[in-house]
């Protein structure tokens, strides 16, 4: 499944993308994009949900950075270009999760917990890998689900008055990436590339840096 080891975030002037990174990051060239009067409005995106970010920009920098979740007060110094990476899942061995076991209710009938009854480990153990077994057979489907969710989060804020809105939309939840491609081709060069790698990270290779 596609996660963020380190929740990145991207800011938009207008059309423009002026910064991709940390949260840390993006607040000082936001900052700084208002300091010279930029005329256009500032959005800042969270790249794990295509969400709009609010980001507290008074005072100074310092200020600022204070006011940031501890976790995102690093890395400040430099920019990062979005990353997208696999998620690192923790190897466990058999037994009980090292996180622990979380108790909730399921309802079943009576014949479902008569099978679960017969199965080696009893009904937990095999509800479990019953589970993990689904979860695996559906990571592609979860993953492109995820992002299809994430780049409609943008292209809603963003795009909504765009050309090609509405069919590029429905590409989108079609999974029809040539399509989806050919109907944002017309779009502003940052935010088509932005939802492009939204939508479809793993065919996007290349995500320019903003431009100073």
């Amino acid at each position: 499944m596609i996660a963020y080891a380190i929740p990145t975030y991207t800011s938009f002037i207008g059309h423009k993308r002026i910064a991709s990174g940390s949260l840390a990051v993006n607040a000082l060239a936001a900052k700084q994009a208002l300091a010279v009067g930029l005329p256009s409005s500032l959005l800042t995106f969270c790249d794990h949900t295509g969400q709009v970010v609010d980001i507290d920009l008074r005072g100074s920098d310092a200020e600022i950075l204070a006011r940031l979740p501890p976790e995102e007060r690093q890395s400040h110094g430099s920019e990062a270009v979005l990353n997208y990476s696999e998620e690192a899942v923790e190897l466990r061995g058999r037994g009980r999760p090292k996180l622990g076991v979380v108790a909730r209710e399921v309802t079943l009938l009576p014949r479902h917990w008569d099978w679960l009854a017969e199965q080696p480990g009893g009904a937990s153990v095999t509800l479990r890998k019953l589970v993990d077994e689904a979860r695996r057979a559906n990571v592609d489907r979860d993953r492109q689900r995820r992002a299809n969710e994430r780049a409609y989060h943008f292209m809603s804020t963003m795009a909504g008055d765009m050309a090609g809105f509405e069919e590029a939309s429905r590409a989108l939840f079609a999974n029809d990436a040539p399509k989806f491609r050919q109907q944002t081709e017309a779009w502003p060069i940052d935010v088509r590339d932005y939802v492009r790698c939204l939508a479809y990270p793993l065919l996007v290779t290349d995500v320019p840096s903003p431009a100073p």
